[in-house]
């Protein structure tokens, strides 16, 4: 996983002298993120200060830069960075970056057997079956896909020997174990109360979840992926808009697309998501993929007696790429 640079930062402390709207030296709880030549904003104040030194988490600012408003400095405000203005001819600034994390997830073998006798291989069957084992083998990877579409959603590796061994069996994380920055409940923090009993998805819910993912990352979340009733309670934003003629001869009630000023979300309809959440996800860093030459096979297996058997095997993981970039609103009704 890799991300930019942070831009921005909180105050940590609690007095200031003079005092907090004249205060010179102010203490942060990153002075890394810091340089002098900074220019800084203060919560949503209007007021620009320019960064002189900086001694650990320690800044040394210049307050009302070309005479911008007043403000006060208050504990735990977040600070944005706007930008660094360089001196001419001056030398490079001593270089900035971020240290590249390796996030894992485990590989998870799926299978199942497949067996059929001689005499139902020659008999006819019901249906128009030429071939038994053909359709046994299709049947079976069908339910394979769907087991595989619910580990994606709802998995979890286990707590320990997690790499699996001949006695441990071995699982991947889902979607909604590694999502850890972006969890959201309705009607707390930053997410307004929803209709009904404040619990139902609005448009102001989703709307304050996505801009929360948006100022929280540098993805952009383009699919939200749904329950049933979720689903529904989105088709239902149209409602009071929706006009149709007598004679239009066909109902349409349903939005595939979710287009607001963080984005535009494909929705998409999922049987396995948790009936009270909703998952706002960066496609462009997700990724189902299987572990090197084991996507979905059929092995056939040595007969013996009357019959012919083989498994079908299949070994996949989840890739989630910049957890931040993703998020779910829970507890939905």
């Amino acid at each position: 996983m890799d991300e930019l640079a942070p831009n921005t930062d909180t105050v940590n402390q609690t007095t200031f002298s003079p005092n907090a709207t004249d205060a010179t030296a102010i203490t942060v709880t990153n002075g890394a993120r810091f340089r002098v030549g900074d220019f800084i904003r203060p919560g949503n104040a209007r007021e620009v200060m320019a960064v002189t030194a900086v001694v650990g988490n320690v800044l040394t600012v210049v307050r009302r830069h070309g005479n911008s408003p007043s403000s006060a400095i208050a504990n735990s405000q977040r600070l944005t960075i706007i930008g660094s203005a360089a001196l001419e001819g001056d030398d490079r600034p001593d270089p900035r970056f971020t240290n590249r994390v390796r996030r894992r997830n485990w590989t998870q073998i799926f299978t199942t057997g497949v067996e059929i006798s001689g005499t139902l291989q020659a008999s006819a069957k019901v249906g128009g079956v030429r071939d038994e084992m053909e359709y046994q083998k299709q049947a079976r990877l069908r339910e394979m896909m769907r087991d595989l579409e619910n580990a994606v959603i709802n998995g979890y590796a286990p707590s320990a020997v997690q790499q699996g061994s001949a006695s441990a069996r071995r699982s991947m994380s889902g979607i909604g174990a590694l999502i850890t920055t972006n969890n959201f409940t309705v009607g707390s923090g930053p997410i307004p109360v929803g209709g009904g009993a404040g619990t139902e998805l609005t448009e102001n819910v989703l709307s304050a979840a996505l801009r929360q993912v948006w100022e929280n990352s540098a993805g952009s979340v383009d699919l939200l992926l749904v329950p049933a009733g979720l689903k529904r309670r989105i088709n239902q934003f149209l409602t009071p808009f929706r006009t149709t003629s007598v004679d239009a001869g066909r109902f349409v009630d349903g939005v595939s697309f979710y287009e607001s000023d963080f984005g535009v979300c494909r929705v998409v309809l999922s049987r396995w998501v948790p009936a009270d959440t909703l998952f706002m996800l960066d496609s462009s860093r997700l990724a189902v993929m299987p572990l090197a030459g084991r996507s979905f096979f059929f092995k056939p297996l040595a007969s013996t007696g009357d019959r012919d058997s083989g498994q079908l095997i299949g070994e996949y993981t989840l890739e989630m790429r910049n957890e931040n970039a993703h998020g779910a609103l829970r507890g939905l009704t």
